[in-house]
C-alpha cells in the first residue's frame, strides 16, 4: 500500500484500484478495511462498518462540522464490474500511472470519485478547517449488481444514520455529453431506475441431427430478439429532460441548437435527426423507457436442440410516476401477444419496488446553484448542465429518505475525449488533471455549502 499523504488523490486511487472488488462476488470489505486504516489517526470520526454479510460491507463515516448547516451526504460505491473478455493495454488492477493517466477498473466508476471525496475531506482537515455541517461519507457495496447488499439495505435497515441530511452528492452515472465542441459539466438531477427481467423460453428439444419441430425455444429466441432490436418504446418527456434540452440548446450553434429543440418539441416522436449518433441515442433514451437483451443462456452442447433458453433483459424506467406495470405493458405490446403468451418473465431487480417509492421532481434551488457556481468558477470555459441520466445509481435509494440527490463529480477533460465512454469498458482510465479538478471542486463545496 501507498505511504503517501492522505491528501493525495492519485496514490489513493491507485491503491483502491489494486483492491479487486469485482462484483460478483464484491468482497467490498477489503476496501472498507483499507479506508478505515487510513482514517485510524483521527479520533474525531464516527466510523461504522455495516452490511448483510461480513464480506459485503459498507462504510459510514461522519466527519464533524461546525454546526451551521445540515449534514451533507457524500456517497459512492466500492464495487466494480468485471473485466472478463476485455483486452486492456495495461493490467486492469495494477493502477498504473501512464502519461498522466491512471489506468484501471474503477478509475472513473467510481473509485476515482471516492478518491476525490476522501481527499477533499483530508485537505480540509489538514488545513485545520471544518465544513459548515457534518459530512457523512457512505462508501457502499453492491451498486453494480442492484444495491441489494448496499444502499438499498442501508436505507431500509439503518435510516437513522442519514437523519437530518438534506442534500447528497454521488456519481453522475456516465451522464456526460459532448456536442458542438463545448465542454459540459453534468449535474445529474434525475435518473432512470433499473428494472431487470429474466425471460424463459420453453418448447420441444431433442437431438440436433434431426429436423427441429416448430416452436422450439431457439425459434422463440429469434422472434424475441428481432422484436427487441432497433425499436423504441413510447415517448414520455418529463420536466427534467425538458429543462436539460432547453439549456443544452442555448449553448449550441444554430444547426445543433435546432436539432436539440426539434427533439424537445417533437410531437410526432420521430428519430432524432441532425445529431451525432451517440448523442442522438443518449438523448432519445431520456425520453422513453428502454429495454435491451443482454445475456442468453442455454445448453453448451452443439448436438442438442435446447428445450429451455433464458434471456436477461436490462430495462430502465423513467423517473416520476412511471411504473413497472406501464413498462411491462409497453414491453408486451412490442413483443406481441402470441410470443408474450409463450414466455415467462421473472423480475430480477427493480430499483424502487413499491408505488410510493418515487424520486421527487428535481430541485433547482440554492444548493444546485452552488454546484453550478463552483463549476463555472473552476472552469470558466465550460458549461454546467442539468442532466438526466439514462442509468441508475444509489441516489434513488437515498432519495427515499427525503434527501435531494445530485450526481456531481466534475472532471475537466478535453471536449471530444473518450474518458466518459469507458465506464464498464476496457482501458478505463482517468487523467490526473481530471482527478485533481474534481477534488478541488469537492473541497470548495465542503467549504461553501449551506
Amino acid at each position: 500500500m501507498s505511504t503517501s499523504s492522505a491528501a493525495d488523490p492519485v496514490a489513493l486511487l491507485q491503491d483502491l484500484i489494486r483492491i479487486n472488488t469485482v462484483n460478483p462476488p464484491g468482497n467490498e470489505i477489503a476496501c472498507v478495511q483499507y479506508v478505515v486504516d487510513r482514517l485510524s489517526h483521527r479520533d474525531d470520526l464516527d466510523i461504522k462498518i455495516l452490511g448483510p454479510t461480513p464480506d459485503r460491507a459498507s462504510l459510514i463515516v461522519r466527519f464533524p462540522g461546525r454546526g451551521i448547516a445540515p449534514p451533507l451526504l457524500l456517497h459512492g460505491h466500492s464495487d466494480v464490474v468485471p473485466v472478463t473478455g476485455q483486452e486492456w493495454l495495461h493490467p486492469p488492477f495494477d493502477g498504473k500511472l501512464v502519461d498522466g493517466e491512471i489506468w484501471g477498473r474503477g478509475s472513473t466508476d467510481m473509485k476515482g470519485g471516492l478518491a476525490m471525496m476522501l481527499t477533499s475531506l483530508a485537505r480540509l482537515h489538514e488545513a485545520g478547517e471544518r465544513p459548515p455541517g457534518d459530512v457523512v461519507l457512505a462508501m457502499v457495496a453492491d451498486e453494480e449488481h442492484g444495491s441489494l447488499a448496499g444502499a438499498r439495505w442501508l436505507v431500509r435497515e439503518h435510516p437513522e444514520l442519514f437523519a437530518g441530511i438534506r442534500y447528497a452528492i454521488g456519481e453522475e452515472g456516465g451522464a456526460g455529453i459532448e456536442l458542438g465542441g463545448r465542454r459540459f459539466h453534468p449535474i445529474v438531477v434525475a435518473e432512470k431506475r433499473a428494472c431487470w427481467y429474466r425471460v424463459t423460453l420453453r418448447g420441444p428439444g431433442g437431438h440436433a441431427s434431426r429436423l427441429a419441430p416448430p416452436g422450439t425455444p431457439m425459434e422463440q429466441l429469434g422472434r424475441l430478439l428481432t422484436a427487441l432490436s432497433g425499436v423504441r418504446l413510447p415517448r414520455h418527456q418529463g420536466p427534467a429532460a425538458y429543462r436539460m434540452l432547453t439549456e443544452l440548446s442555448a449553448e449550441l450553434p444554430p444547426p445543433l441548437r435546432d436539432a436539440v429543440l426539434a427533439v424537445r418539441d417533437d410531437t410526432d416522436d420521430r428519430h432524432p435527426a441532425g445529431l451525432p449518433m451517440a448523442q442522438a441515442l443518449q438523448i432519445d433514451s431520456l425520453l422513453r423507457n428502454t429495454v435491451n437483451p443482454t445475456v442468453v443462456r442455454t445448453s453448451d452442447k452443439i448436438n442438442v436442440v435446447p428445450a429451455e433458453i433464458t434471456v436477461d433483459l436490462d430495462g430502465r424506467i423513467l423517473p416520476g410516476d412511471h411504473t413497472r406495470e406501464e413498462f411491462l405493458s409497453e414491453l408486451h405490446a412490442l413483443i406481441g401477444p402470441e410470443l408474450s403468451a409463450e414466455l415467462s418473465m421473472e423480475l430480477l431487480v427493480e430499483g424502487l419496488q413499491v408505488a410510493q417509492e418515487r424520486i421527487e421532481e428535481p430541485e433547482f434551488g440554492g444548493f444546485y446553484e452552488t454546484l453550478a457556481g463552483i463549476t463555472r468558477k473552476a472552469d470558466p470555459g465550460a458549461v454546467p448542465l442539468p442532466m438526466m441520466s439514462p442509468a441508475s445509481t444509489d441516489a434513488g435509494f437515498f432519495a427515499q429518505l427525503g434527501i435531494r440527490c445530485y450526481g456531481w463529480l466534475p472532471m475537466k477533460v478535453p471536449a471530444g475525449s473518450e474518458y466518459r465512454t469507458l465506464l464498464h469498458s476496457a482501458n478505463e482510465r482517468i487523467p490526473v488533471e481530471a482527478l485533481e479538478f474534481g477534488t478541488d471542486c469537492l473541497t470548495a463545496l465542503l467549504r461553501e455549502y449551506r
